[in-house]
């Protein structure tokens, strides 16, 4: 329940408002173009309980905020208008929706209309029916392009390897969490979050089920490649230290193969065999050693930049405007 406030000839009163069964989060960036129909859509849904709609704008550079506010004043389902102070990233956006929900559960959407509403209800029910704290959506064939295909699909291998999640188990974007798993990874506060490994250190209570994957309705996906690596070091870097020890095993691999050489270096010398010129093998191998320590010098680095966010408190997000609106 909230707690509204009226007043009774002067002497304001408590008023119990009953929560949603279900919120809708939806991160825009960009998303003039699309989010207008979307919300008409969730608007007509009948939900048992009743639903709300948070819209969470990241800093979109188009006329999103003003389409919302026209939503805000329009729709007659409880809506929520949140507006970011510049643009922080998309999951950085659904966990400043999932603090604002009151809905027994939240389902959070794409905001280019590729999450059918309907599918998301489906999902809400299942997790209801079989008491799941998370239902994941699973596509039966995906609308993305092609390099977006290849990175979701390398992106759920590598946290086979990284996160504590069941072999193979999809991850998507498109989830329905209970209110008590949006209220836990909500209360993170790191400023790199990435949802689903909070989410698995929360639950295991996990589910899926197939849905649907519309095309996009206009525009282009703001997921570039340097977003998709920024997404990739977060499902490691922040969860587990399997890159330092693969690092680890990388040295004592390149140490050995060292160990190795320098033992076929001094044979040769002793039978006096050999090739008369080293240079071009010195360089490749100088480059080869190098590049690894480079590279674990990065790994390193890694971690310690984001323990340097952490540590300055850089913000995960800043809230410049909360506007409610509907019934």
């Amino acid at each position: 329940m909230d707690f509204g406030m009226a007043r009774s000839q002067g002497i304001p009163t408590v008023v119990a408002v009953p929560s949603p069964a279900l919120s809708f989060v939806i991160p825009l960036y960009n998303s003039a173009a699309t989010i207008g129909a979307l919300v008409k859509t969730i608007e007509s849904l009948q939900v048992e309980g009743g639903h709300e709609i948070v819209l969470v704008n990241d800093g979109s550079a188009d006329a999103t905020a003003d389409v919302c506010r026209q939503l805000v004043r329009e729709v007659r389902v409880p809506i929520l208008y949140i507006e970011h102070a510049r643009n922080y990233g998309e999951h950085n956006a659904v966990l400043s929706g999932w603090r604002q929900s009151r809905g027994a559960h939240v389902v959070n959407l794409d905001d280019d209309g590729q999450n059918p509403p309907e599918e998301a209800v489906r999902m809400w029910a299942h997790a209801k029916a079989t008491g799941l704290d998370v239902v994941f959506g699973h596509y039966t064939v995906k609308q993305h392009s092609f390099w977006r295909n290849a990175g979701s699909w390398f992106t759920n291998r590598m946290t086979d390897w990284a996160l504590d999640k069941p072999k193979g188990f999809y991850l998507s974007s498109f989830r329905c969490v209970s209110a008590f798993v949006a209220s836990e990874v909500s209360a993170h506060t790191g400023p790199l979050p990435y949802i689903d490994g909070l989410i698995l250190q929360v639950t295991q209570r996990l589910g899926s089920i197939e849905v649907r994957h519309e095309q996009r309705r206009a525009g282009a996906s703001g997921y570039t490649l340097r977003r998709l690596m920024q997404l990739w070091m977060s499902a490691w870097v922040n969860f587990s230290v399997l890159p330092l020890r693969l690092a680890t095993g990388l040295g004592f691999v390149m140490a050995f193969a060292g160990f190795v050489s320098f033992g076929v270096v001094l044979y040769l010398r002793y039978v006096d065999r050999g090739p008369q010129f080293g240079w071009g093998s010195l360089m490749a191998a100088l480059l080869l050693f190098s590049g690894a320590q480079l590279v674990m010098l990065g790994l390193i680095g890694e971690y310690v930049g984001r323990m340097f966010f952490a540590v300055k408190r850089r913000p995960q997000s800043v809230v410049r405007e909360i506007v409610r609106g509907g019934a």
